[in-house]
């Protein structure tokens, strides 16, 4: 079986050595390295080639590749590399990797042109000066030949055993059966849907009941497509970790043949950095943490050992990486690129500088996402390609300034302060980003970014942290059009302030933009969720394509298993919650005095919580409670959810929307019950009516898509704790007159019959 690898990935895997190292150099971004390789190009004389796409084959393995450029006259070939600072302080690490790319290019090259002898270039490009450095060595046909067979035998015994791999993955994932008897209720239908989209590599938007088991639902037929549609991974999306555990538990079940021994499927967890480190007080060097020295002499070992176990979940990385004395986190990052499946966060796919889509448009992979509970998305999407930048840390930054960061920043700030002088002490939108004021923070980036990178200077963390998100913030600004605001919001004046302060945002309201390209880069794309309806506020805010397929999953639910009422008698307006509370306490306990069992109720907010947690408890102080705390952490949460015992008692105080109103299981008699006291709408504010009315211009649905449709989502989610399985039975209280509006009532499930 042939095996194709990108010339990148080849020299990765045979010319990197030593240790890992993360210091912070200031390097250009991608659209800062475009213009750098633009300028050079621009110097070189007519006829001079650019972007040359070149193909070489040795046995079975094929690599591919495009050279920078390439001057025919001189039979000269170059490789482009921007940079920052002093080249010199360039770790050798990447040294030695640009030129193992040119001498690949250059094998390649000669054997397309039929060249005995060719000049390499490895043109070195001074984003701040325009200066280039170039480093050159003759090279004859038959040495690059050599040094490319030498890389590529190294390579094709990995290569070979990829390739078996895949075959015998593919006819594991052919035969592979479902886990149990039959299908659930609904969870075929489900199934059919992805198998699908799947192979015929399309987007499904999926809204399927909780209880049917979508996890399997969907990863299931997902897998089954791959041998069909050439499928090489897939990965499944999440927002939680609870999210993100499921598919690991399903996979495992999937997995497990009818003999009990794993299929040859390469499962990969990936972690946020500060939960796989083992050193967080030490830098990401060799010289500051064992686990990063001599980490890619290591890596090879650790990588077959880690690949050998299939399932690569946090504990078995860390197990490996332990053995082989190699960092858990980037030994994670480095085996995404030989796993089958990965699961992981939302972050890793959809966000601006995405890991996972990086190396799937880098690699030319074949991937499918399944997005699970997506309903999440839009609002994760959002902060993504959302950016903020506060005036007071200006002040920190210039302390360790050097004199070119000072006058820039006191640039910046003048600018800055003539925004704040439009509307002062107020909070104020705009539809167009103030151009005196990105060019005077580019001018900044700038400067400091020359400073950061003299080798001598002390590090200075501000600094550094302001550069991230000065950079960040210009990043988000080149995107910005209709689906954004800019937006200055005054900071408390401090006692002895002279002059007003502010935080600068540019906000983004509605993140299609953002991930249309991120979807069309998919082979195919799964969007799951109890609560994606209605669907056209999906399609519009996660921008998918005219083709994508909408489905609608039907119940396993009948209406007489849940009880849903409506409090007609109570308001949760914030002028009304007051004079409400005795009748929303009342209406908690006489329902727990008629069937005493596990209940959460849900709230607005934490103050309203504790409002209403006081009053029951001052009221019936012989019924156990437990609350929510803002200040909870993944332990304390855990223990709020162990409250809800299988035949236990009791009431739960939450706040709606967050971490127990969706991605808890309760079964049974664990919960039997849930209040819901608001409707989840954001808060009427400055910034949310402002995202109205761009939402009324964009859509015509102003208060639709800003207040209604995200709180109702809220609602559904936290009603369905309730009904887990068929044989589950419970209520739902919905506090508050407004539940009985027609356009309200049109937004909860149509198989609740709601009294």
């Amino acid at each position: 079986m042939s095996y194709t690898v990108a010339v990148r990935t080849l020299c990765e895997f045979t010319a990197k050595r030593g240790d890992l190292d993360l210091r912070f150099t200031p390097s250009p971004d991608a659209s800062e390295g475009r213009a750098g390789h633009a300028a050079i190009a621009a110097r070189r004389p007519s006829g001079y080639e650019t972007e040359i796409a070149l193909t070489g084959t040795v046995g079975t393995l094929t690599v591919r590749g495009r050279a920078d450029g390439y001057d025919p006259a001189q039979r000269r070939l170059e490789e482009f590399k921007t940079y920052r600072g002093d080249l010199d302080a360039m770790r050798e690490n990447h040294r030695a990797l640009h030129w193992a790319q040119l001498r690949v290019y250059g094998a390649l090259m000669c054997e397309k042109l039929a060249l005995d002898t060719i000049e390499l270039a490895l043109v070195y490009y001074d984003i701040a000066s325009g200066r280039e450095t170039a480093l050159t060595e003759q090279a004859s046909a038959t040495d690059l030949r050599a040094t490319f067979e030498s890389q590529c035998a190294r390579f094709s015994a990995w290569a070979e055993q990829e390739s078996a791999h895949r075959s015998a993955r593919d006819a594991a994932l052919a035969a592979l059966q479902l886990p149990h008897a039959d299908f659930r209720h609904g969870q075929r239908d489900l199934a059919e849907a992805v198998w699908r989209a799947a192979t015929q590599a399309r987007c499904l938007l999926a809204q399927a009941p909780t209880g049917i088991g979508k996890t399997i639902g969907t990863l299931f037929p997902q897998l089954k497509a791959c041998p069909r549609a050439g499928i090489d991974k897939v990965l499944f999306l999440s927002a939680k970790s609870s999210g993100r555990q499921l598919a690991l538990d399903a996979l495992a079940t999937l997995t497990r043949t009818q003999e009990d021994t794993a299929l040859p499927l390469r499962v990969l967890e990936l972690v946020a950095r500060d939960k796989a480190c083992e050193h967080p007080e030490l830098a990401c060097h060799g010289e500051s943490c064992p686990l990063a020295r001599a980490f890619y002499d290591r890596l090879p070992a650790a990588r077959s050992a880690a690949l050998a176990r299939v399932r690569l979940d946090r504990a078995t990385l860390r197990d490996v990486a332990r053995d082989h004395a190699v960092c858990p986190y980037y030994l994670g990052q480095e085996l995404a690129r030989w796993s089958d499946v990965i699961v992981g966060d939302y972050n890793y796919y959809f966000d601006v500088s995405a890991m996972l889509f990086m190396l799937a448009a880098h690699n030319q992979w074949r991937a499918s996402l399944l997005v699970d509970e997506a309903h999440n998305l839009p609002e994760r999407a959002r902060a993504m390609y959302s950016a903020e930048l506060v005036q007071t840390r200006l002040d920190a930054v210039k302390r360790g300034a050097s004199a070119p960061v000072k006058r820039a920043l006191t640039r910046l700030t003048r600018h800055w302060n003539a925004e704040n002088a439009v509307q002062p002490h107020a909070w104020r939108a705009s539809d167009a980003l103030p151009d005196a004021l990105i060019a005077a923070l580019g001018d900044v980036i700038g400067a400091i970014g020359d400073q950061l990178a003299e080798p001598a200077l002390v590090r200075d963390p501000e600094l550094e942290r302001f550069y991230f998100d000065a950079l960040h913030f210009l990043r988000i600004a080149e995107r910005f059009d209709q689906h954004s605001i800019f937006d200055v919001t005054p900071l408390p004046a401090a006692s002895n302030a002279k002059r007003t302060r502010s935080a600068l945002c540019i906000r983004n309201i509605v993140p299609a933009g953002a991930l249309r390209p991120r979807v069309a880069a998919a082979h195919s794309v799964t969007l799951f969720s109890a609560t994606l309806a209605p669907t056209h506020y999906y399609t519009d805010m996660l921008g998918l394509p005219a083709n994508t397929v909408n489905v609608e999953i039907g119940t396993p639910f009948r209406a007489e298993q849940l009880d849903v009422q409506i409090a007609r008698d109570i308001s949760t307006r914030y002028k009304d919650r007051e004079r409400s509370l005795d009748a929303l306490v009342a209406r908690v306990a006489a329902q727990y005095a008629e069937r005493p069992g596990n209940y959460l109720c849900f709230f607005s907010s934490y103050a309203y919580l504790q409002s209403a947690a006081d009053a029951f408890v001052a009221r019936h102080p012989h019924v156990p409670v437990w609350m929510q705390s803002r200040t909870m952490d993944e332990a304390q949460q855990q223990d709020f959810v162990a409250r809800f015992v299988e035949g236990g008692s009791g009431v739960g105080f939450a706040v709606l929307g967050g971490a127990f109103g969706e991605g808890i299981d309760l079964p049974g008699t664990r919960l039997i019950g849930t209040f819901i006291a608001t409707l989840g709408m954001p808060q009427v504010n400055p910034v949310n009516e402002a995202i109205r009315a761009r939402m009324d211009a964009l859509y015509g649905a102003g208060f639709d898509y800003t207040y209604l449709i995200p709180g109702l989502r809220k609602v559904v989610q936290a009603a369905g704790r309730v009904i887990r399985t068929e044989r589950d039975s419970g209520v739902v209280h919905l506090l508050d007159d407004r539940f009985a509006r027609p356009d309200v009532r049109a937004l909860l499930p149509a198989w609740w019959e709601v009294g």
